[in-house]
């Protein structure tokens, strides 16, 4: 059995349900979907994305990358996007596994290895052939799922190594940035953070840009040329997420769902929420019980 295959085959062994999959590695998900999704916006943390079985197309504004067995997808910051498996069935399913990059580790591999950080217009959306050393990496990695025993002694050492692979590889340069104090990507995703963890609340441009050490306009700027959106529309993006996760998950109203995440007005997070996702909450929310892999995020 090749390591593509035998991935597919842990991944389908541990998630048997439609869906993503925490498990017991905090930077590991899987992922399944057992039918074609209707495309879904979501907020893709910073990650690497491995596909065993199956194929999916993610989108960020007009830039529309597909990836499978044969790519692989790296997400170098934070960025909202509209993904949507394209290839999957019941007999084969949609199998695929997250793994989130860990900014400390990767910028202890930078000092370990030295070196300059190369200029680089590389996106920080991209997809890249598949290398067999990183699927041998990954493969290692989810089958430590089936010996958990050795996933505090193992798991750190491989993750360490599937960051290695990405800093050799074709979109290390980029990473080098984000990972570098001061680059502009660096600051920028200094911003996202600082946005995510008080989306609910209003925020002041020029405190974000203080947090990332940008001038307003800089942060403007650059901002929207890497996430193809101000900083107050990604706020919103946010808080119209986590909205319907609360809906969807936690049962809750509309109205109580919009105050949540910080509206005050219900009618401004109906129409925004339907701009968003194609419909008003409450037949947005029935459509996705009613398909669950429809709604699947990842």
């Amino acid at each position: 059995m090749d390591r593509i295959a035998e991935l597919a085959a842990v991944i389908d062994r541990h998630i048997v349900a439609e869906g993503v999959c925490a498990t017991a590695m905090p930077h590991l998900s899987l992922i399944r979907a057992d039918a074609p999704s209707t495309p879904t916006p979501a907020v893709y943390e910073a990650s690497l994305c491995l596909i065993a079985q199956g194929s999916k197309r993610v989108s960020i504004g007009e830039h529309s990358v597909v990836y499978d067995a044969a790519h692989y997808l790296l997400v170098s910051v934070d960025l909202p996007l509209v993904g949507h498996v394209l290839d999957a069935s019941p007999e084969r399913p949609y199998l695929c596994c997250k793994i989130d990059l860990d900014p400390a580790m990767l910028a202890d591999l930078m000092v370990s290895e030295g070196g300059a950080v190369p200029r680089t217009d590389l996106p920080v959306l991209g997809v890249y052939p598949s290398d067999p050393d990183l699927i041998d990496a990954a493969c290692r990695l989810v089958g430590l799922l089936d010996r958990p025993e050795a996933i505090r002694a193992l798991a750190p050492l491989i993750e360490r190594e599937i960051l290695y692979r990405l800093l050799t590889g074709p979109h290390g340069p980029m990473l080098r940035h984000v990972a570098t104090a001061g680059s502009h990507l660096n600051q920028v995703s200094r911003a996202i953070a600082a946005i995510r963890r008080r989306f609910d609340a209003p925020i002041r441009i020029d405190d974000v840009a203080a947090e990332a050490g940008m001038s307003p306009s800089s942060l403007h700027a650059h901002f929207k040329a890497i996430t193809r959106m101000t900083p107050l529309e990604y706020q919103k993006q946010l808080r119209l997420q986590e909205a319907r996760r609360l809906m969807l998950v936690g049962g809750a109203t509309a109205s109580t769902a919009g105050f949540a995440v910080g509206y005050e007005s219900p009618s401004q997070f109906s129409r925004e929420y339907r701009r968003l996702f194609g419909a008003p909450p409450r037949s947005d929310i029935e459509r996705l019980q009613a398909a669950p892999a429809s709604g699947m995020a990842l």
